[in-house]
Formats: structure tokens, C-alpha cells, sequence
């Protein structure tokens, strides 16, 4: 009998109880899923109707098949005495992208693991080849300083600053999707990859190729979701400090921006101007007026954004309510708490459709209808207190099962919402991002870092992973959020640094928890939580001033490009931030570097990146000719050239 049969478009092979089905998935790509007796399931998570596949051919032999989806095609071949079915996947020249490893004779390995948990499902693991000189970029959001992850172990789980997004490029020409929303943990090694899910019910993947960068993103974007078009407002610079807490002290910085004539398009009031977590509303006693001040923003040109939190507190006037009708992620044993953080709390089931009607209902009403139009979704991760991935169940599953889709399914339910409210482009600051995040309108910033020179390198290579991992909207906090005294001289040469770099960054936005602490008390005495020191850009002393100011400057004066770009990326796919390889791939000269980018096409950024540099290499692409955009100078590119970086400068050079 032939294992291999053809249903449709659809390559399927069985065998001992597994089946596996190859179909094709959009232009050049295919979907792999297989399972252990049961027929795979079309499961969701990130991918999207497939757009039309265009030319597909299946052969159907006795020890091998292959089906071909455009310039892509898998080679399905038996191998060992046990007839495994191996996977190799070519391009259009024939040339291998990627292969399954071997049986390996006596060995008697296999490429796809079902690694029983007795009375349940799988931890499923599935390796390749590794293959000399490859490079491998994107896969979200890792606190390292580092763009290429060959040779490493990845932690596929959320943190508070970590994002997986397990969408990888590979420098041979194929993008990779690990369709799991399992925790688990991906390794790029020198002999082998291996992708393993803790907890799961089928093997499930995306690959496409391409012979660019760009062709890899335009195929990933129509498989799992363009970003829509930013709105206008955020295209400008953004006030934010923890934390303004009352209504009074955020219109007073909003106004002294406007006395002064700084360009300014949102402000942001942080989180804990609820009277408690889950409430969903202003306490009124800081915030008596919340319509009268969303308006008064509005008639000076200014946003409004509010945080919203995933953590209802036991105290919550909607807890019993939530408790009640299942809204909340359930502790699988023990008490029903997932974070304690100023008090006892647990987690909106964001993965539950019912859940996010709830606390959009909640925020409409509290928000939305008294005039606030964007919206903070903090600890998207969801953060919880020790992180015990097996310690919670959801709507869809177990944590350890679907956990990784929570931050997704989060920005869905504020963008549906938002979208049913009438609103055209709706958008939302998150601290975290799955695959699929961007189509919901999902803003990404990398969480609260540190105020050091070290994490500031990490951005600059986070923001990179995240374009190469389809996620083109990111932003980070100006500054680093943790620490960071406004009146030391060695942090204000950071924070001015980091705004230069944030000029040229998706958004512009100016946050962090600012030393030394502020003490909030109520009317009767009672303490709240603290709020930082000052962090508006006036507030770092006469040198860093006017510097800052000429990048608010330089900001609004790029508003142009920056709206061209981010309709780049709703149409292809494209990010803002791009790696060297990404613009440049055929030099080999670009490929590891990690701390310059092209924003866009136009627009070579080399951030100064230590303390007391006041100029730095940069690495000029052959084929073009580069302007100084602060001194005029032409420069011929194939070359590596010093340019100049007073405290005043972040070198940037544009393509001519």
C-alpha cells in the first residue's frame, strides 16, 4: 500500500499511527501539521485564511513524494526500516533550505517527537539539520545583545521584556513559523535545530522562501495578518512618566508643552489611577473630571492613552462577578492568585471571548464614552509573580498549552472593540507580542529595563528582532524604565542618547520610573502607590534641553516619512527598523552587525552606544553614495568611515 496519498491541493502521508499533511499555505510556503492518531487539527493560533497558493504540484511515488507550492518545494522521503517519513525543503535552484535530521541507521532517531504525558498530550519535538555558515534572525523580543541567534537556546515563554515571537529568517533564504502557542524552548545549533513544545496536541509549522528579506516578510505578513495604517497620532512624540496621578499635574505638563511650542501628540496616564486593580475606571477623587480632561487634550491637539491592566485584585468591585462567570485564568492548584504586586490579584482570561467582551464593556463605559481613544494594555505577558507556567489554566487550554497566544488575543479584544466603537485605525501600547499581534493594531515596547548603557544596546537589537520577526510597530522606554535620576549628569548623557536613537524609532516615546520616589497620599491620609521623579524633556538640565528639543524638532519634520513607512508596512509587511541584512542582503559585510539600521529606505542611524563616545564607526553600504544630515558631507559607501557624534549628534546618513 502507498503511505502517500493527495486530498485536494493537500500532500498526506501515514504510518504507525501518525499522519502528516503538507498544504500549501500562501505564495512559496506551505503549512506542516502532523499528529499521532487522530487527523490534524486546522487550529488558528497565528496563520490566516491562505491566500491563493498559484502554482502547486504534487508526485506521488512508493518511497517518495514531493509537492510544490510556486519556488518552494518538500520532499517527503521514507527512511529507515520503520518507512519515517523525512522532510527536506527546496528552493526554486534545487538548493536545500532546510532537512529534517536522518534516522541515522542503528541510531533510530526521529525528526518528530511525541513525548507522552501519560493520560493526556504530547511534548512534541522536531529537529532539523544544522547547516554551516546559516544565520538566523528575528524571533521576537530577547534581552540580549545579540541579532543573530545561531548557536543559541531560546526560552519560547513570555517575560516582563521578553517577547516570543517564534518567526525566524534564515540568512539561506526560507522564513520559518513555529505555529505553537506552547511553552517551551527553541535551540539554533551548529549540528542541529530543535523546536519543542512542553505540551501539545499536534506538530504544527509555516515556511515560506523567498529571495529577499522583504519577499520573506510580504509572504508572513499575508499569511498572518498586515499591521493596519498608524494613525496620525502616532506619528509624533509621546509625554509619559510613571507616574502622573492626578488630573490636574497631566494637564499641567500638557499645557507647559504647549506654552512652550513643543510638538506633541500624545500623553499618557499611567497605571494605578483606579481606586483598585479590575475596577476599569478613574478614581474620582484624583481624577474628578475625566471627560472635561480628555477634551481639554483634544482642543490642544494632545491624545489621551490610558493604562489598562490584566489584573483584577480580589478587592475589585468586578471580581466576584468575574470569579463567578469564569472570566478569570484559574489556578490549577492552591490559591487563586497570579501576581501580588501593591495587592493580590488574578488575570482577565484574555483568551476567552467572553472575557474580552467584559472588559471592553467595562472600558468603553469608564474610558472610551468620556472621550479616550487609546489604550495601554500593560502586563500583556501576562507577568505572572514566579512565572509558573504550569501553575494556570485558560479559556483555551493550559497555560503550558496555549499560554503564548495570551498577549494575541489581548490586543484583539481592544481592537475589536475599538473597532466596533467606530474607531478607523485602532492602536495599543503592549508589553508583549505573539505571532499574529500585529494585524490587532499591537504597538510593542520592550518592557521595563534597566537605566544602563547595556540595556540600551539590547534595544537597539531588540527593536531589529522584532522587524525581522514581523512585529513593525515597537517602541521602547526614552531613558530605560527602571532608575535614572533626572539631576545626575551621567544619566542625562544616557537619556539623550536614547532620545536621539527614539527620534528614528517607529514611536517616540519618553517613559520610565524616575529617582528618587514621589509619595501619593489620599485626602485621609492613606498612602498610595509612589509616583517618580520628573520626566519631561525639560527636566534634565540646561545642556540636554535644547538637544532634546531639536529631536522633537527633527521628529515632527520626519512625520512625512514616518507616515510613508508605516504604509510600507501595512502593504508588505516591511518594519521600520531594518537590520543591514535586511536592506543589504548580498553584502556579507553587514550581516552581523547590531548596533546601525536603516529606518526605511532612506535613512542610515549609528546610535552612540557608550558613555563619553563622542564619535563612532560606521559601516557605509557599497553602490551608494551617503549625506551627513547634520553636516552635509557626502561619503562614498563600501567603506567604514568615523563620523563625528558631539552630545548634540546621533549620526545619521542618508542615501543618495
Amino acid at each position: 500500500m502507498n503511505p502517500f496519498e493527495q486530498n485536494g491541493q493537500q500532500l498526506v502521508w501515514r504510518n504507525r499511527g501518525e499522519t502528516l499533511t503538507l498544504t500549501p499555505w500562501g505564495q512559496d510556503s506551505l503549512r506542516v501539521c502532523a499528529a499521532l492518531m487522530r487527523e490534524p487539527e486546522d487550529t488558528r493560533w497565528a496563520l490566516m485564511d491562505p491566500q491563493p497558493a498559484g502554482d502547486v504540484e504534487i508526485v506521488l511515488g512508493q518511497e517518495r513524494a514531493s509537492i510544490r507550492c510556486g519556488r518552494l518545494t518538500a520532499v517527503v522521503e521514507l527512511d529507515g526500516w520503520q518507512k519515517h517519513a523525512r522532510l527536506r525543503f527546496l528552493n526554486q535552484r534545487g538548493e536545500t533550505l532546510l532537512s529534517e535530521t536522518a534516522v541515522a541507521n542503528a541510531l533510530a532517531l526521529s525528526s518528530r517527537r511525541y513525548e507522552p504525558h501519560l493520560g493526556g498530550d504530547y511534548a512534541i519535538v522536531q529537529t532539523f539539520e544544522g547547516q554551516p555558515g546559516e544565520r538566523i534572525w528575528g524571533m521576537g523580543q530577547y534581552q540580549e545583545e545579540r541579532v543573530d541567534w545561531k548557536g543559541c537556546t531560546l526560552e519560547l515563554a513570555h517575560r516582563n521584556s521578553q517577547a516570543s515571537v517564534p518567526f525566524a529568517v534564515s540568512s539561506l533564504g526560507y522564513g520559518f513559523l513555529w505555529h505553537n502557542p506552547a511553552i517551551g524552548e527553541v535551540t539554533f545549533g551548529e549540528n542541529r535545530t530543535t523546536w519543542r513544545a512542553d505540551s501539545s496536541r499536534q506538530l504544527d509549522y509555516w515556511i515560506t522562501c523567498g529571495d529577499t528579506p522583504r519577499e520573506i516578510s510580504l509572504h508572513y505578513a499575508a499569511a498572518t495578518g498586515f499591521a493596519p495604517l498608524m494613525p496620525e497620532y502616532g506619528l509624533g512624540f509621546w509625554q509619559c512618566k510613571l507616574r502622573y496621578w492626578n488630573q490636574e499635574q497631566l494637564l499641567s505638563v500638557a499645557r507647559e508643552y504647549k506654552r512652550r511650542g513643543l510638538p506633541i501628540d500624545v500623553i499618557v496616564c499611567d497605571f494605578f489611577h483606579w481606586p483598585r486593580m479590575g475596577d476599569y475606571r478613574f478614581d474620582p477623587e484624583f481624577f474628578p473630571d475625566p471627560q472635561g480632561m480628555a477634551r481639554e487634550l483634544r482642543e490642544m491637539g494632545i491624545e489621551l492613552m490610558v493604562s489598562v491592566w490584566p489584573q483584577v485584585a480580589l478587592t475589585s468591585e468586578n471580581y466576584p462577578e468575574m470569579l463567578q462567570q469564569g472570566l478569570l485564568v484559574r489556578a490549577e492548584y492552591g490559591e487563586q492568585i497570579g501576581m501580588r504586586f501593591v495587592e493580590d490579584s488574578m488575570f482577565f482570561d484574555a483568551t476567552n471571548p467572553r472575557a474580552r467582551r467584559y472588559v471592553w464593556d467595562k472600558c468603553k463605559q469608564n474610558y472610551f464614552d468620556k472621550g479616550v481613544r487609546l489604550f495601554w494594555l500593560d502586563e500583556a505577558e501576562p507577568e505572572y509573580g514566579t512565572y509558573d507556567f504550569k501553575a494556570y489554566r485558560y479559556f483555551l487550554g493550559s497555560n503550558q498549552q496555549v499560554g503564548n497566544v495570551y498577549p494575541q488575543r489581548y490586543a484583539r479584544g481592544f481592537y475589536e472593540g475599538l473597532s466596533a466603537s467606530g474607531v478607523e485605525r485602532p492602536l495599543c501600547l503592549l508589553r508583549c507580542a505573539w505571532a499574529g499581534s500585529q494585524r490587532y493594531g499591537a504597538l510593542v515596547w520592550s518592557g521595563d529595563v534597566m537605566s544602563t548603557w547595556e540595556d540600551f544596546r539590547k534595544q537597539v537589537c531588540a527593536g531589529l528582532s522584532m522587524g525581522f520577526a514581523g512585529i513593525p510597530w515597537w517602541t521602547t522606554d526614552i531613558g530605560g524604565f527602571h532608575g535614572g535620576n533626572p539631576d545626575d549628569p551621567d544619566f542625562r548623557e544616557l537619556l539623550v542618547r536614547w532620545f536621539q536613537w527614539a527620534c528614528y524609532c517607529p514611536v517616540m516615546r519618553l517613559h520610565g520610573d524616575r529617582r528618587p520616589a514621589q509619595p501619593v497620599l489620599r485626602a485621609d491620609g492613606t498612602p498610595c502607590l509612589n509616583s517618580g521623579a520628573d520626566n519631561e524633556v525639560w527636566s534634565f538640565g540646561e545642556e540636554a534641553y535644547p538637544i532634546l528639543v531639536k529631536y522633537m524638532r527633527r521628529r515632527e519634520a520626519l512625520r512625512p516619512y514616518v507616515r510613508g513607512l508605516m504604509l510600507q508596512a501595512h502593504e508588505t509587511g516591511a518594519p521600520l527598523l531594518r537590520a543591514m541584512f535586511y536592506a543589504f542582503p548580498g553584502e556579507a559585510a553587514l550581516d552581523g552587525l547590531k548596533d546601525q539600521y536603516m529606518f526605511g529606505e532612506e535613512y542610515l542611524v549609528a546610535p552612540v552606544l557608550t558613555p563619553g563616545a563622542r564619535s563612532r564607526d560606521v559601516v557605509l553600504p557599497g553602490g551608494w553614495r551617503w549625506e551627513n544630515v547634520d553636516t552635509g558631507e557626502i561619503l562614498e559607501g563600501g567603506q567604514t568611515v568615523r563620523v563625528p557624534a558631539p552630545l548634540d549628534v546621533i549620526p545619521v546618513l542618508r542615501r543618495r
